[in-house]
């Protein structure tokens, strides 16, 4: 059994067939999906909250994507405390840096990002964690943040990892654990390969980040969640181990970030 640890399945690209692509990932083996609710503006979390109010294994995190930070006004932090108390909610997220597309200004991108850490320390939830740049600044500033705004009282997950063996490490001595997407399928991702082999498996998590990043052998194509599977046999083969083993675990430490019941239902 798997859990989507990072999946948009709120998003327009799924609503003709949404329920059959939901059914389609339990028949796979999918036990449990985080719902993420930002990346398509603010008032996109609305749709995440209601899917979590009303599946039993869907659960939702509530955030502003480093895309969307320019748009957080004082109406929009209004909606977003409103929505992080709602009945399913189980994380703050996705927010954090990206100096790739630059769509926030960097002083913007940093002071959302550290007021969501601040959210999340003072509601005790984990947060989940977009970063990507062109060099290695938004790595450390984002590092840098989360250390002085956490305060060591926050857990989360680096989500979608593409960076290095050394800052994964670092990532876990500050409570943040790491989850893999369809890239780690990809020809030329060897060295995410070997960073997902060389990381404890007791704190990697697998995800979709649907419907972007079809993994092999589904690239091209748009991605859902019954793909996850493949991300999971990717890191297998990586780390020599049986797949059984590796859905296990990151199933195990899905629950563990996001404080999942055991199995992961309500009710």
């Amino acid at each position: 059994m798997w859990i989507d640890s990072h999946t948009h399945v709120t998003a327009s690209e799924f609503d003709a067939d949404r329920p059959l692509v939901m059914q389609r990932a339990r028949a796979a083996g999918v036990e449990a999906f985080i719902a993420i609710g930002a990346g398509w503006g603010i008032d996109a979390n609305a749709a995440a909250v209601t899917m979590a109010s009303q599946e039993d294994d869907v659960f939702a995190a509530v955030g502003v994507h480093p895309h969307d930070a320019k748009l957080l006004d004082d109406a929009g932090r209004a909606k977003l405390r409103g929505w992080l108390d709602a009945p399913g909610v189980v994380a703050v997220g996705e927010c954090g840096l990206d100096y790739h597309y630059m769509n926030s200004p960097r002083a913007v991108q940093r002071a959302v990002f550290a007021e969501h850490v601040v959210w999340a320390r003072g509601l005790d939830l984990p947060v989940s964690i977009h970063v990507r740049g062109d060099d290695e600044s938004a790595w450390e500033e984002l590092l840098d943040i989360w250390l002085a705004e956490g305060r060591g009282e926050v857990s989360g997950v680096l989500h979608c990892y593409t960076g290095s063996l050394d800052f994964a490490r670092r990532a876990l001595d500050a409570q943040l654990d790491v989850s893999f997407s369809g890239i780690v399928t990809f020809k030329t991702a060897a060295d995410l390969r070997e960073v997902a082999a060389a990381l404890p498996l007791d704190r990697i998590l697998v995800e979709t980040d649907c419907p972007l990043l079809s993994p092999v052998p589904h690239r091209g194509q748009r991605n859902e969640p019954a793909h996850v599977v493949h991300i999971g046999a990717a890191i297998a083969a990586a780390r020599g181990i049986p797949l059984e083993e590796a859905a296990r675990a990151t199933s195990q430490n899905a629950r563990r970030v996001f404080r999942l019941p055991e199995p992961a239902k309500r009710g």
